[in-house]
């Protein structure tokens, strides 16, 4: 429960839902997703700290600016395991504040 006496679900705004492929970054090499748009989105061209749900699992993790609005959300290797997911596959991914 949070301060409110809300589940932190019930807190969470939504602040876009996508349904995205797992690639493999051209520049780190990470497995990550690439989100259009999202400085517009989050406000900024920047890294941006952000928490968010893959296939309905919580995840938290630093946003990259790759260029041409678009940030990447690198997807752990323990976390990928977890949902039992790898590079092609395509995850649904919900930005919350």
């Amino acid at each position: 429960m949070t301060r409110d006496g809300k589940t932190p679900e019930e807190s969470e705004t939504i602040i876009g839902e996508f349904a995205l492929t797992i690639v493999a970054d051209p520049n780190s090499g990470w497995a990550c997703v690439q989100v259009p748009d999202s400085a517009a989105l989050l406000g900024t061209g920047k890294a941006v700290r952000v928490a968010a749900r893959v296939n309905d699992q919580p995840y938290e993790a630093t946003m990259l600016p790759i260029g041409g609005g678009v940030h990447m959300l690198p997807l752990r290797a323990p976390f990928r395991r977890r949902l039992g997911v790898e590079l092609g596959d395509s995850v649904d991914l919900v930005l919350v504040r």
